[in-house]
């Protein structure tokens, strides 16, 4: 048997493909010009045109149409929430006011100016009675605060 160690390595059949030895006379089919065309740009060293270049000619993607447009990191008509839900609500203390100042405190809600505002959406148990002063609310998580006998205050 024969063991495999780096001197007894050898690569499979195809694997090694031998370089094009150019401009080494007419006679092997690399000669005179070395497999490089003709004279000019592209047979230069380092020369060439860039991808998309079309020779001066007006180029394709400048000559379609430009279709739709893209507003920076949010859609058009969509509205951005800090969002929290019932379960991060159930950390407060029975009976205290939970408003955005709270929520900043506590680390629930890092920076409001990006969005519109807090809303409170309805996962998780609810059971204190608290009042919650947000911009806006979930009607799942209304019926749960007010069920609890909390109170629901909405900022404008």
């Amino acid at each position: 048997m024969r063991t495999l160690d780096l001197a007894t390595l050898k690569a499979p059949e195809g694997a090694r493909k031998r370089n094009k030895r150019v401009g080494c006379g007419e006679g092997s089919g690399h000669g005179k010009t070395s497999c490089r065309g003709g004279k000019g740009q592209t047979a230069r060293t380092g020369g060439g045109v860039r991808p998309g270049f079309e020779g001066g000619q007006m180029p394709f993607y400048r000559r379609i149409p430009k279709l739709g447009f893209r507003s920076q990191g949010k859609v058009l008509g969509t509205t951005s929430w800090a969002v929290v839900n019932l379960s991060v609500l159930e950390t407060f203390d029975a009976g205290s006011v939970v408003d955005v100042a709270a929520l900043k405190t506590k680390g629930y809600v890092a920076d409001v100016r990006h969005h519109q505002g807090v809303k409170v959406l309805g996962t998780g148990e609810f059971t204190k009675k608290l009042t919650v002063k947000v911009h806006a609310i979930s009607a799942s998580a209304r019926q749960k605060i007010e069920a609890a006998g909390g109170v629901v205050e909405l900022l404008s």
